[in-house]
């Protein structure tokens, strides 16, 4: 079946526009980025978090929201040190500062300060206490994925 030209040209427009709106859509409903609520004291869990987060800022650039409670707030912490693991050599409190660096929002929950007699002057340049309403606003935002750990 032979079409005329102006068809020919109608269709070939559908198309194309077809194809330049696809990725567009497809990207519009890509999340803006990840809440990451950390709580395990295990290390391997904590890099792993950290990891995550580090490939969701740099290869993706999308955004970072963290919060330390429980046993992981102590990775807020200045004076904290934790090891290294394989097999990139690096440790949960390294990466969290990449992180932080590269524009990551990482907080403290507001319990983990009273509880483990430390003060604001206690954390890690950068790191501030969380406010509920606000954590709550963020992990409600359908535009960000919510992870645990």
């Amino acid at each position: 079946m032979k079409l005329s030209f102006k068809k020919t040209l109608l269709t070939t427009g559908i198309v194309l526009a077809c194809l330049t709106t696809t990725p567009a859509l497809a990207h519009s409903d890509s999340a803006k980025g990840l809440n990451v609520i950390v709580t395990s004291a295990d290390t391997q869990t904590q890099l792993m978090a950290m990891v995550l987060s580090l490939q969701t800022i740099k290869k993706h650039k999308k955004s970072i929201n963290m919060v330390l409670c429980g046993p992981a707030g102590k990775l807020g912490l200045k004076d904290t040190v934790t090891d290294k693991l394989k097999p990139q050599n690096v440790s949960p409190t390294m990466l969290l500062n990449k992180i932080m660096k590269l524009g990551a929002n990482v907080k403290v929950c507001p319990l983990y300060l009273p509880n483990a007699n430390k003060t604001k002057a206690d954390l890690i340049p950068g790191i501030t206490v969380a406010k509920p309403p606000k954590i709550a606003g963020n992990l409600l935002n359908k535009h960000y994925n919510n992870l645990t750990y």
